[in-house]
């Protein structure tokens, strides 16, 4: 079951979502990965972590600025060092 809504975004929200060729699917998905999140840092918390939403969102930034360092050059030689290993080749040293 579906049902429609209306809501009011900023601008640069909605230039976003006009990008998209189905907005309801883009949020629909958005949403659906906030809720997997908390879920899960519920869970988390449930278990006993100590999670704070400013350490959290420092990690975030963390993880961005790592990928962001990733080169093609990186990824690439990354994939064929996957590639080798899984077939046994890979040698001492790389």
């Amino acid at each position: 079951m579906t049902k429609k809504i209306a809501i009011s975004v900023p601008d640069d929200v909605a230039a976003r979502l006009a990008e998209e060729p189905n907005v309801s699917a883009f949020v629909t998905e958005s949403v659906r990965q906030r809720m997997a999140g908390e879920r899960t840092r519920r869970t988390l918390r449930q278990v006993g972590f100590r999670l704070a939403d400013d350490r959290l969102a420092e990690a975030g930034r963390t993880l961005d600025e790592a990928q962001a360092a990733i080169t093609p050059e990186l990824r690439a030689r990354a994939a064929a060092l996957l590639s080798e290993s899984s077939r046994g080749r890979l040698t001492a040293g790389g």
